[in-house]
């Protein structure tokens, strides 16, 4: 005879199986794939596993654990805590102004325990999540009401204004696209873009009329990377010839002139795509880009197969956000936009950057483990 309690265990490993098969584990293959890219070119990097390989790599193994078990829990819960989580990391940012720790002229990342946590990337993740939530139950109608708007610009433009004031002006742009992306996935009429881009363009000057004297250097050496080729031109020039010498088929593992003559700066974070290019060439480059390009579509897939709005546009905003720091690195790296200390997901060294990217995924499984669940209509109500 089955007790209460048998029964019970028998549901919880059902509903347990049940979701890990929900689970899209060619999306987690594509992830440890990438990782394990970002691993081999670390360990390019400095020639052994120590000391950014073998650090990244334990990173790795506790973000994938974390990854899976948010995957588990149901997108509802993530739901509910969508506003708490966003406004601790707000907290986080302004924190960071008083007490955070500076490296090369900026303050961007929080000492607690002896571990340095990077407040932005969170903001990343919980921005999607507060923005997700405030449209999901939106009708067509609400959402051309300007009035309906405000919170949610209001919820972009602080952490864009906390994150530029420490300066760094590279994430602040990219947490502003998330949220535009955001705000045309949920319907917001594309008069309200045409008026906010003519409003960024008024204030372009005033706004470089007060950036930082090495943000302008950046934007000066990206329409002129010649002009200090010593000083603020180097890294950028230094990083073309790496990519041209990779050629069609690279220079071969562990072979690459630029990188091991210590001519490539920052090779570990900003540049590893460059390290990487030069020992693969072309070919490789663009294997990587579409191993990058399939997460892409694949969180792109997830949320056009969830039935709520809620996933579909948690989904887009991951997706987004995973794209825009790829595309911004690779751009910056070769030259086509200023160097803006951007990192490559999962390939870059980094702790902050990794674990929130893989905490970023597991609500994206979460998305597809429980895209056909129902929530309640008292929970916009509450709004």
């Amino acid at each position: 005879m089955i007790t209460a309690e048998g029964r019970l265990l028998r549901t919880a490993a059902f509903d347990l199986t049940r979701k890990l098969t929900g689970i899209n584990w060619f999306l987690v293959l594509l992830i440890s794939l990438l990782a394990a890219v970002g691993a081999l070119s670390l360990y390019a990097a400095a020639g052994s596993f120590a000391p950014y390989a073998k650090p990244q790599l334990i990173r790795f193994v506790a973000g994938f654990a974390i990854m899976l078990a948010i995957a588990l829990v149901d997108i509802r819960l993530i739901a509910r805590v969508a506003w708490p989580l966003y406004f601790a990391a707000l907290a986080m940012l302004a924190l960071v102004l008083r007490f955070g720790s500076v490296g090369l002229g900026a303050e961007r990342w929080l000492s607690v325990g002896g571990i340095a946590l990077q407040p932005s990337e969170l903001m990343k993740l919980a921005l999607v999540l507060a923005l997700a939530h405030w449209f999901h139950r939106a009708s067509w109608e609400r959402i051309g009401n300007p009035a309906f708007l405000v919170p949610p610009l209001l919820t972009i433009l602080a952490p864009v204004a906390l994150i530029l004031k420490e300066p760094n002006l590279g994430t602040a742009v990219i947490v502003l696209a998330i949220g535009a992306a955001i705000l045309f996935a949920a319907g917001v009429r594309l008069w309200n873009f045409g008026l906010a881009a003519a409003l960024l363009g008024v204030a372009a000057p005033i706004a470089y009329a007060h950036l930082h004297a090495y943000q302008k250097a950046r934007i000066l050496t990206f329409l002129d990377p010649a002009r200090d080729p010593l000083g603020a031109g180097y890294n950028i020039l230094q990083s073309k010839i790496a990519l041209g010498s990779g050629g069609l088929w690279g220079q071969g593992f562990m072979h690459a002139s630029q990188g091991s003559l210590d001519f490539l700066p920052e090779k570990q974070t900003d540049f590893i795509f460059t390290l990487f290019a030069e020992q693969f060439g072309f070919i490789g480059s663009l294997a990587l880009l579409s191993l990058i390009a399939l997460i892409v579509f694949t969180a792109i897939a997830i949320g056009l197969g969830s039935r709520h709005q809620f996933g579909r546009l948690v989904a887009f905003g991951i997706g987004v956000n995973f794209f825009l720091y790829a595309f911004v690195n690779v751009a910056m790296v070769m030259g086509v936009i200023p160097v803006g200390g951007v990192p490559l997901p999962l390939v870059s060294y980094g702790g902050s950057a990794l674990l929130t990217t893989m905490a970023a995924f597991g609500v994206l499984l979460s998305v597809q483990v429980h895209r056909n669940v129902e929530f309640a209509s008292q929970q916009q109500e509450s709004l």
